[in-house]
């Protein structure tokens, strides 16, 4: 409360007890603590897009369908080229076995004296030519499969299926619209999951020294001032932002000029109400220290720091004057001043005054 004694020419505010916190102002942006770009791997044109904008969705739910034939139809090819040579290898398996048994029989003349070495030697060549075209083809069967499974895979990359339970805040593409992942994959629809979310706070350099994972923080956003969000800091991450690109590294490395440079400061909170949307914006406030029930004054009251960190301060005096006093202060926000020392609860200290001192400055414990 302030008190002007007209008659005296004193501004003066009494010395209160009341709780003061000390805290870093940062800009915080506020994201889904989970989102996620739902994209394309094939190409095509999407026959049909199964959500829109603001529906939930649960995890395996279909999002969209892209044209699936010729999808379909290289399964047909790859599943007929594995037919083929799986037709082929056991073919030239039937043809094996019987090439052995024309070498084992003519071996077996060969030992009765009635064979010559020839025909039993054409005979285990033209077994082991089979043997060697049916492990050839073994191997292909095993390569056709594998372009089987890929074909079927490609072919379930046409039904687009959701990664997660959230909710679609973002369709980029339309039904009818042809997608080409050959450079990059497409993006079809953004989910996130809104039930909590995660700030990313601005700590300047300046600061950056003094906010620590754990302190307290607490904001209130634009569209709603009576609300108040509490959190805890979760982390800092160890480079500044403008370190998140090759670019900015490079920037960096070569400094040109002077450039504000800040740090991500990291924290989630839950939002059941979904009354915290992506984007916001926000002050926020990291709470350094706290104390309650502590002796306080304006900030204004103080004039600047002595050589030994005390503040001077004009206390009133019965008489209507002024006393000079030095102080010693604690946390301070800047509005008002916590007092350690050199003033008592009820003490009134001067704002303005127009009067000259009564006394000489004194100090210490009242």
């Amino acid at each position: 409360m302030l008190e002007d004694n007209k008659q005296a020419g004193l501004l003066t505010a009494p010395v209160v007890v009341g709780s003061i916190e000390e805290t870093v102002l940062a800009n915080g942006v506020l994201e889904p603590a989970r989102m996620v770009n739902v994209g394309a791997q094939v190409n095509g044109q999407i026959d049909a897009l199964h959500v829109s904008l603001g529906q939930k969705v649960k995890a395996g739910d279909l999002i969209a369908t892209i044209d699936s034939l010729p999808q379909s139809n290289a399964l047909r090819i790859a599943e007929a080229a594995l037919a083929n040579v799986t037709a082929q290898h056991k073919a030239r398996s039937i043809q094996l076995r019987q090439a052995v048994t024309v070498y084992r029989r003519q071996a077996s003349l060969l030992s009765q004296k009635a064979a010559s070495r020839l025909d039993v030697e054409t005979a285990e060549a033209a077994y082991k030519t089979l043997e060697a075209e049916v492990a050839a083809l073994q191997a292909q069967m095993v390569q056709a499969g594998v372009e089987v499974e890929t074909a079927r895979v490609n072919l379930g990359y046409t039904r687009i299926i959701a990664p997660m339970d959230g909710v679609v805040i973002a369709v980029i593409t339309k039904q009818g619209q042809t997608l080409n992942s050959a450079q990059t994959v497409p993006t079809i629809v953004v989910l996130a999951q809104l039930d909590t979310m995660r700030m990313k706070i601005q700590i300047s350099e300046a600061d950056v020294g003094r906010a620590k994972p754990g302190q307290k923080v607490w904001f209130k956003i634009l569209g709603d001032r009576q609300t108040r969000y509490e959190a805890v800091l979760a982390q800092i991450e160890p480079a500044p932002t403008s370190m998140s690109s090759e670019a900015g590294i490079q920037a960096a490395a070569n400094p040109q000029g002077t450039v504000a440079i800040y740090y991500n400061g990291l924290l989630e909170l839950p939002n059941p109400v979904a009354a915290l949307r992506p984007l916001m914006t926000a002050q926020v406030n990291i709470v350094l220290a706290r104390v309650s029930d502590t002796p306080l004054i304006p900030w204004s009251a103080l004039a600047e720091p002595e050589a030994d960190g005390r503040y001077r301060v004009r206390v009133r005096t019965p008489d209507g004057k002024s006393q000079a006093r030095l102080v010693t202060i604690g946390l301070s926000d800047k509005v008002q001043a916590q007092v350690l020392d050199g003033l008592s609860v009820g003490d009134e200290v001067v704002l303005r005054a127009d009067g000259p001192l009564s006394e000489p400055v004194t100090g210490g414990m009242l």
